[in-house]
């Protein structure tokens, strides 16, 4: 929507706002944000922009219609996130995530421990969805055994977080992975598969980082993993049979299937192998002596619906062990619709519009587009402090500049990613920052050298788009739908 009288300070003020107050709420709330006070305050931008719509003539129907257009767009997503959460409730509680953990564990050597460590935590974080979940269970347990032989805590933390980024940028379960396309435009598994390009290459790089880095270690001990591997076998059946289910859900990806399709198939199979192989442990959860179908009935339901938490006697698992179900989604989905109301008003008063014509003007160009992205991710992860406005805002404000440029929404969607989810860790007094230095008790100083993955993310992305390597047109994805 076009406003010619709106000037571009108008248009940014709204933001300028809301970027401050955004920074304010999270240096009083901490990493307690997604609770429901960022999202308050989008709806307070959602506000000042609508004042600066009344001074322009831009009538309240006007403005209410263009948030409706927005939270219509995010259906799917939102439907998406709450199948996700009831996807990881039924892999917990049939023993797919645990088994997952379980093999991975077996792979560990000194000799390798270093590249061990990415490969384990990128498989739990991609399993659970969470790089929070990843570093505080399996994350201090590495720790433990990294100081154990010998490396420094500051390469063993960096080894950890470069893994449990990885999986929180390409798990179907994360809710960055879904908060992305829903700012941007575009489906979740489209996302994923797109995020391959940057992603797959940095993953690699890594990899070979951490073997070089190993390989000059002196070691001094072995790895001991007995304690929580035996934990998992005392709580659940593992056998090979668990990993058809999520083999499935691959394969449903492949052939494109649709997202809420494919998910809802992974969560009812969770399910049917939950009663085939973890019938001991759905007693447990019901607390009953005996089971009737009603009971296994409702644990069932609630692993979907809610908070599932499973025992265990390794104080590592205990965290990792618990599943929120759909509930455990809806304070992201609650980000999402409030995120819309401010990107809603903001279009109906033809601020977006405004500013997408000054950033075309400033990036003339593709790469030029692409990196004034990832600078305005990180100009949010260093002030507002926090991975999902660091998605939000600059998903809003980019995402008409993209479709004007002739960009599909997927080049967005990434670039968030490659920028905004990996890059906040890095950040001492960032949420996420601040997180993983108390969780794995080093200095966010010490292991930001060391955080391979999450620095060189956002350069993958930008060398992709200096060389115009696969880089997608709207035009193009049109000719494949027809």
């Amino acid at each position: 929507m076009e406003n010619t009288k709106l000037t571009l300070w108008e248009a940014l003020l709204p933001v300028i706002i809301l970027i401050a107050m955004l920074a304010f709420n999270v240096y009083v709330y901490e990493s307690d944000t997604l609770n429901g006070s960022n999202q308050f305050i989008l709806l307070l931008g959602g506000a000042f922009a609508a004042i600066v719509g009344f001074v322009h003539r831009v009538s309240y129907k006007k403005m209410i219609d263009g948030v409706a257009k927005n939270l219509k767009s995010t259906a799917g997503a939102i439907l998406i996130l709450l199948m996700v959460g009831s996807l990881a409730g039924t892999w917990l509680i049939s023993g797919i995530i645990p088994a997952m953990i379980y093999y991975g564990l077996q792979m560990l050597n000194p000799s390798i421990f270093l590249p061990v460590t990415v490969i384990i935590s990128s498989f739990i974080s991609v399993a659970t969805g969470s790089s929070w979940t990843t570093s505080a269970t399996i994350g201090i347990a590495f720790m433990g055994i990294g100081e154990t032989l010998g490396f420094p805590v500051g390469m063993v933390a960096g080894a950890v977080i470069s893994g449990a980024y990885f999986g929180d940028k390409m798990s179907p379960m994360s809710d960055t992975t879904n908060l992305a396309p829903a700012m941007a435009g575009t489906d979740l598994f489209t996302h994923i598969r797109y995020m391959m390009i940057t992603t797959i290459p940095t993953y690699i790089l890594t990899l070979l980082i951490f073997i070089i880095m190993g390989l000059n270690m002196d070691i001094v001990g072995d790895t001991n993993v007995t304690d929580i591997s035996s934990s998992i076998l005392d709580t659940f059946q593992i056998n090979g049979w668990l990993f058809l289910v999520p083999a499935i859900v691959i394969l449903l990806i492949v052939l494109k299937t649709e997202p809420l399709i494919a998910l809802l198939i992974g969560t009812l199979l969770g399910a049917v192998f939950a009663i085939f192989f973890q019938m001991p442990l759905l007693q447990q959860i019901s607390g009953l002596q005996a089971l009737d179908f009603q009971a296994v009935y409702r644990v069932l339901m609630d692993s979907i619906t809610v908070e599932t938490k499973i025992d265990t006697s390794n104080l590592i698992l205990q965290d990792l062990f618990i599943a929120k179900g759909m509930a455990g989604m809806l304070p992201t989905i609650w980000l999402i619709i409030c995120a819309m109301v401010f990107g809603g008003v903001m279009e109906a008063i033809g601020a977006l519009s405004k500013i997408s014509s000054a950033l075309l003007k400033l990036a003339n160009s593709i790469f030029g587009l692409f990196a004034s992205t990832v600078a305005s991710c990180l100009a949010l992860n260093l002030t507002a402090s926090d991975q999902y406005l660091a998605i939000v805002v600059p998903g809003r404000m980019f995402a008409k500049a993209y479709k004007d440029k002739g960009l599909a929404p997927e080049n967005l969607s990434r670039t968030l990613e490659d920028s905004g989810t990996v890059t906040s860790v890095l950040v001492p007094w960032n949420t996420c920052g601040a997180y993983q230095s108390g969780v794995l008790g080093v200095s966010t100083w010490d292991y930001i050298p060391y955080a391979v993955f999450n620095y060189l993310s956002p350069f993958t992305t930008l060398i992709v788009a200096a060389i115009r390597f696969k880089i997608k047109m709207i035009k193009e994805e049109k000719a494949i739908s027809k």
